[in-house]
């Protein structure tokens, strides 16, 4: 385990996770808001693969940790901590069946007291601008508006937040 919040446990991902990890990966409206792209059971199963072995590489910048329920272990969604040049990012995404219950809220206000623990000085969270309950989840917990901008992947305007911690 990472860490815990009164609902979620945040922990490494597993192999057992596919299934719902290519639920969340494959769903346009969850995919919407990162870079658009949906592949295949097997492609999925590939990336799995990959970010499981980065767990263990020494110089690793890009993590991605699975979020679970802890009344059953329901894997629920993903959380990124990304090492950006001089950036701390956050990035966190939710299988859709599990929007609107305060998930990113809890999630995002035990990641801010994680990363602190560990040293983290500023963090920044890129949003698009028609992801609205994200953008206001940032805002809630005092992430400042730094730049907007057009989004390379997606061509849509983005915000990039920081929070200095």
């Amino acid at each position: 385990m990472i860490f815990e919040t009164e609902r979620l446990i945040v922990r490494q991902l597993i192999l057992s996770d596919l299934n719902a990890f290519h639920e969340l990966q494959s769903n346009l409206n969850v995919m919407q808001f990162a870079d658009g792209d949906v592949k295949s059971f097997e492609e999925h199963h590939l990336e799995l693969l990959n970010l499981i072995k980065k767990y263990k590489l020494p110089k690793n910048d890009f993590w991605i940790y699975a979020i679970v329920s802890k009344i059953d272990n329901t894997f629920l969604g993903t959380l990124a901590f990304v090492k950006d040049g001089a950036d701390d990012e956050i990035g966190y995404r939710f299988i859709e069946k599990y929007w609107n219950n305060g998930y990113g809220f809890e999630l995002c206000k035990a990641a801010i007291k994680y990363c602190k623990k560990t040293g983290i000085k500023k963090l920044v969270g890129y949003v698009v601008d028609k992801n609205i309950a994200s953008a206001k989840i940032l805002e809630k917990l005092n992430f400042k508006v730094d730049k907007k901008f057009i989004n390379d992947d997606l061509n849509l305007p983005e915000t990039k937040y920081t929070l200095d911690l």
